[in-house]
């Protein structure tokens, strides 16, 4: 029985575009029937990326690149200076020992560039030091790499967003880890239409000329919108001590997608709307039978007036949902946190005829800590004491 920890999320956004489609416009989605502002889930999974660069050491994030060999290379040039002129061929038998194939980067001015995988490939820390460490050993001794050795490198001491969002290389599947998050496309809990901002720039020098004409330098339009969001990840705890080899290293990397999941934005025009709000609601549940999202909730939009908003009404009908999945499928969580702006007399409401909490109201600071002494004292140890 695997242990899963479901992250529901109501969050607000202004005017924004931090997701474009191929057009320049906000991607969107019809979801009951209407259309509803969409964030993919690979947009945010980058922002909670990024959010991990600030909160962990630079060992424990991965290199997402086709540029393999040129960071192999330098590797390879920083721990053997004396090897630099063969850096890049010695990296090349590396991916070729892995069956990874490689081909010269695209573009004129890239003749005479190391090559690059065919497609972005996702490498820890410690691989590439590993990996550099065994091309040196080989160029030094005199011997052919042997493949075996490479592709277990591979396989051992992921970092913390590899084993969280995985990693696929297409020419050997048995180099592929499999992710232990899922996050959703975020969408909007009501209809959402884009707007249309049309912006004028004024040519300084031009505009202190008498003589010239004082009109615009340039012109444009940028397309946007705003709306109520619902964000939704879950993550297999079990599949996450897998992938790390250790509970308590899974347990650290639970603690930081937390947090970066629930504060990252996505960067997208953010110089122009300036977006970067804060969930007004979160709900941390702990299960052990599957996990669940909400989005059934919004299924129908929320339709609101100009005196109540979409908020409220949005954690209103989260709420409704979650205890009617409770009651019919029998689906209670183990544990359960909430961290609120807003609707938390709803989302954990207090007093004998209240209808049952979603989980108890704590602040957001004390939220990583409280999910992982509900999983504690190890994930391993958590299941043995519920079977």
């Amino acid at each position: 029985m695997s242990t899963y920890v479901d992250i529901h999320i109501i969050q607000s956004l202004p005017p924004s575009c931090v997701n474009r489609d191929d057009s320049g416009s906000p991607k969107s989605a019809v979801y009951g029937g209407v259309r509803r502002l969409r964030v993919s889930s690979q947009s945010w999974k980058r922002a909670t990326r990024l959010y991990f660069n600030d909160i962990l050491d630079a060992k424990d994030v991965g290199v997402r690149t086709k540029r393999v060999v040129e960071v192999l290379a330098e590797r390879i040039t920083e721990d053997a200076p004396e090897l630099a002129d063969a850096a890049a061929a010695l990296a090349e038998k590396v991916f070729d020992a892995a069956k990874i194939k490689l081909a010269p980067p695209r573009g004129k001015d890239k003749k005479d560039a190391p090559q690059e995988s065919g497609y972005l490939l996702f490498l820890s820390t410690s691989q590439i030091a590993r990996l550099a460490g065994l091309a040196i050993a080989s160029a030094r001794g005199g011997e052919a790499l042997d493949a075996k050795t490479v592709k277990k490198i591979f396989k051992e001491e992921h970092a913390v967003d590899i084993a969280l969002f995985g990693r696929m290389v297409a020419e050997d599947p048995d180099l592929n880890v499999d992710a232990a998050c899922q996050v959703a496309h975020a969408i909007s809990t009501h209809a959402a239409e884009n707007e249309y901002d049309f912006f004028t720039a004024v040519d300084d020098d031009k505009s202190r000329s008498e003589e010239e004409d004082a009109g615009a330098g340039m012109m444009g339009t940028v397309e946007f919108s705003s709306a109520t969001m619902y964000r939704y990840a879950t993550v297999n705890l079990d599949m996450l001590v897998e992938n790390l080899g250790d509970d308590d290293a899974a347990l650290r990397a639970l603690e930081v997608f937390i947090k970066g999941f629930c504060l990252s934005m996505p960067t997208g025009k953010q110089n122009t709307f300036a977006n970067r709000t804060l969930p007004e609601a979160i709900v941390v549940s702990v299960r052990d039978d599957q996990p669940v999202s909400l989005v059934g909730a919004f299924e129908k939009p929320i339709r609101t007036n100009e005196a109540d908003g979409y908020l409220t009404r949005s954690v209103e009908a989260l709420a409704e949902h979650a205890r009617a999945i409770e009651d019919n499928y029998g689906l209670k969580p183990l544990a359960g946190f909430v961290v609120a702006l807003k609707g938390g007399d709803v989302l954990a409401p207090e007093g004998p005829d209240a209808p049952a909490p979603l989980g108890e109201r704590v602040s957001f600071t004390e939220l990583p800590g409280r999910v992982l002494e509900a999983v504690s004292p190890s994930p391993r140890v958590g299941r043995e004491e519920r079977a």
